[in-house]
């Protein structure tokens, strides 16, 4: 079997991933860049609107989960097919429907189908990667998230504009029969780790002490904090924007798709730093664990300032700047972490459960905020909601500090890894964990 790493194939392979994440996030924020027509057409009011918005989450964990156990079993090629073929399909009743009921059934198979995207990509791109080199891929299909949000924010309010609300689900229609057709031509299913060398440095550990280890709950607890920042920058602040700080829809368009046009570059230069200083020898618990905690904390502290009465325009669209460059960084980087203390014969479905039980912010976050939205006056609901998320972000880092050391953990579960958790690669050249 091939083992070598093929650089032009292996970033070839990202960059369909990329695209891959993009469309996964278009799909995630288009209901929440439709909040106001939505609202306004359907006559519903923010809480019922905050149930539309968690729905796409009810069965998110569940999917995610089934997922990240098939690919253990099943190529990864066949499995993103099937993924972006399903939410093709999704769009079409959001096409044509009126109900309230048809929309929450829709986004719940929506989010069933979309639960095992992530990891499911994470490990499809491991397969293509050696551990040295695998942190700025991963952080590239991590900033598919952000660009996703980035075209939605410029190209929503335009076809809105244009053609009205209905006619994103189309497009989001054709571009996943898009993607799935450039993915059969060109997606191959890499080769590193598949060897009989890997299942002897980590035997099968028992998920129950995976799950009990002290750095994987905290790299859990710090993407599930993470991830409710996602959720709530997807689901509503596009409507801050537009209801709270009354701009009309294209210039609350602009100004999110601003604020992550800037955020990208930041979290791809923080994860390029992170993979310097592993390859330099700092131990992941410091290079991976500290550095995300310091970026939540900073993007949490940016959430709460959003709260001060009388800051203008300019200092609130640095903080939502920091905020998706800073405050979601963990979504990118905690998957690393629980790479480096799972067996490869487990790592797609210990992504998978991470990832499920940070999507569990998407069932809470739209509900509680759409909540205090309906309970506050003009802004005050959007940055009560805003202030909750950054405390959680300031409260996870402090336990990913405490807690994350793969190097403890990894001599805790009985095995070693090829970085000796600091993701230097061995003597030898060894492509195991």
């Amino acid at each position: 079997m091939n083992m070598q790493y093929e650089p032009r194939t292996a970033w070839r392979i990202a960059l369909l991933l990329l695209a891959f994440m993009m469309a996964n996030f278009v799909d995630k924020i288009v209901v929440g860049m439709l909040a106001v027509p939505i609202m306004n057409e359907l006559n519903i009011s923010p809480a019922q609107f905050g149930v539309i918005g968690s729905s796409f989450f009810w069965l998110f964990s569940l999917g995610g989960i089934a997922g990240g156990f098939l690919s253990n079993r099943v190529a990864a090629r066949w499995l993103l097919l099937v993924m972006a073929l399903s939410w093709a399909v999704c769009q079409i009743p959001l096409v044509f429907s009126t109900s309230v009921a048809v929309f929450v059934a829709a986004r719940i198979t929506l989010g069933l189908t979309e639960g095992p995207a992530y990891p499911v990509a994470i490990h499809a791109v491991y397969k293509w990667f050696p551990p040295g080199k695998r942190i700025l891929p991963v952080s590239l299909i991590g900033a598919g998230a952000a660009l996703g949000l980035l075209i939605a924010g410029v190209t929503v309010p335009l076809i809105t504009l244009h053609w009205g609300w209905r006619a994103n689900f189309l497009v989001l229609l054709v571009a996943g029969l898009t993607w799935s057709a450039v993915w059969l031509m060109f997606g191959r299913e890499g080769t590193i780790d598949d060897t009989p060398a890997a299942a002897v440095a980590r035997a099968h550990v028992p998920y129950r002490r995976l799950l009990t280890d002290p750095t994987v709950l905290a790299s859990m607890l710090m993407q599930f904090v993470s991830y409710w920042a996602i959720v709530l920058i997807f689901t509503w602040l596009p409507a801050y924007f537009q209801n709270g700080l009354g701009y009309d829809a294209l210039t609350s368009g602009r100004l999110y798709a601003l604020a992550i046009m800037f955020g990208i570059p930041v979290s791809l230069t923080v994860s390029l730093v992170v993979q310097r200083l592993i390859a330099r020898g700092v131990p992941s618990r410091f290079a991976r664990g500290w550095t995300a905690a310091a970026c939540q904390v900073l993007g949490g502290t940016m959430f709460i300032c959003l709260v001060i009465p009388g800051i203008s325009l300019v200092v609130r669209e640095v903080a939502v700047i920091c905020v998706i460059a800073f405050g979601t960084f963990s979504y990118a980087m905690c998957p690393a972490i629980l790479d480096e203390v799972t067996p490869f014969g487990q790592r797609g479905a210990m992504l998978a459960i991470g990832n499920s039980i940070a999507s569990l912010a998407g069932v809470i976050a739209p509900i509680l905020t759409g909540r205090l939205v309906e309970a506050g006056s003009a802004s005050s609901g959007y940055e009560q909601g805003f202030v909750l998320c950054g405390a959680l972000l300031v409260a996870g880092s402090a336990v990913g500090v405490a807690f994350i050391n793969p190097a403890r953990s990894l001599r805790r579960l009985g095995g070693e890894s090829a970085n000796d958790a600091t993701g230097a690669m061995p003597a030898g050249g060894s492509t195991t964990r």
